[in-house]
């Protein structure tokens, strides 16, 4: 009997999880030691948070994020322009039967976490924390 195929609701396999892991290190390598020779990638330092796969492990979304989050769509394009490269790299460094395609997006975890922080600063939230909770009074005593 075949497996069904992920539905939505549920997240992503282990095997997906465990290759874009592998891939995401494999690019971050490549990265910190600069064997992508171009000029816009060598001003930045480039963190790469995380790296998704289709579930045919066919695609894989890089996203990344310049430290200080400051010109992102150069360094996009920069990476865009060597997917050829990059994708041959990662052939060679991780195994697996098919090399993926890899395209780069802009991280926004950190633009989401700042939301979250500013929502849970904003005075409405605040109000909320300083009311005094509801106290339920519970026996101390075991039932003997």
């Amino acid at each position: 009997m075949a497996k069904k195929p992920n539905s939505q609701g549920s997240g992503p396999s282990q095997r997906q999880l465990r290759v874009g892991e592998l891939i995401r290190h494999a690019l971050a390598e490549m990265l910190a030691r600069g064997d992508i020779h171009d000029d816009v990638l060598a001003k930045y330092v480039i963190t790469v948070p995380e790296v998704r796969l289709s579930p045919d492990l066919k695609l894989a979304t890089c996203y990344i994020m310049p430290l200080g989050g400051q010109d992102v769509a150069p360094v996009l394009k920069a990476l865009s322009g060597h997917t050829r490269y990059i994708r041959g790299e990662i052939a060679h460094r991780v195994n697996l039967k098919y090399a993926p395609n890899v395209r780069f997006l802009q991280d926004e975890s950190f633009a989401e976490a700042e939301r979250v922080d500013a929502l849970l600063y904003s005075d409405k939230v605040r109000q909320d924390i300083l009311k005094q909770p509801l106290r339920i009074q519970q026996d101390d005593q075991s039932d003997d």
